[in-house]
């Protein structure tokens, strides 16, 4: 059975915090809250969570995953970006984008686009999110909570533990968040690309 934490969404609780990162170090799958609606969250190593995020969303290995990062020294660690490229990230970030930038050498190779080398990075604009990120201190390999078949991401911390109580290991829930999947733009041949318009108004990168 999956453990649930109750957080509160402006001040989230650091013992609750602790407990989550503990259970993220040792090998957790969690389903945790972001701005752009619930994800999938485990450690950037965690073989196995990566494939039980696979299992549950059905994904192929063409699945650009998202890193999770806390800020831009972070993000910086793991893609390659020129300057034109930051400064277009930067005035969009903290938000509701998903970025698909080439990958530096330090992502695990099964996280990468298998012809592209590239992988997904954001910086959410979630008071829980980002204090979840503090605490752990490096980014959360992730991927939306968007069950097969099914077109609308799972937005209810309580429905979430109720449907993939024997699935996710622990479900961290603050509330109402965002209920829209990220705006997918990528950068990954120099220029723009919008993959998936969503929460992020896309406008900016068009």
């Amino acid at each position: 059975m999956a453990k649930y934490f109750d957080v509160h969404p402006q001040n989230p609780q650091a013992r609750i915090l602790d407990n989550v990162v503990d259970l993220i170090r040792s090998g957790s799958l969690v389903a945790y809250p972001t701005d752009s609606c619930f994800a999938l969250g485990c450690q950037l190593g965690n073989r196995e969570g990566l494939s039980r995020i696979r299992s549950i969303r059905h994904l192929d290995d063409r699945h650009h995953f998202t890193l999770m990062c806390q800020n831009f020294a972070q993000l910086g660690q793991f893609v390659h970006i020129d300057n034109r490229v930051f400064r277009a990230i930067k005035a969009a970030t903290p938000g509701s984008y998903t970025f698909i930038l080439p990958a530096t050498n330090e992502v695990p190779r099964q996280l990468l686009h298998p012809k592209k080398k590239t992988v997904g990075v954001r910086i959410p604009d979630h008071v829980v999110t980002q204090a979840l990120l503090a605490e752990l201190g490096e980014p959360l390999l992730s991927s939306t909570l968007l069950l097969p078949d099914e077109d609308e991401p799972m937005t209810q911390g309580w429905e979430i533990k109720e449907r993939l109580d024997h699935e996710v290991d622990a479900v961290l829930d603050s509330g109402d968040c965002g209920t829209e999947p990220t705006t997918v733009v990528d950068f990954s041949g120099g220029d723009a690309e919008i993959v998936r318009r969503g929460a992020g108004d896309p406008s900016r990168f068009e």
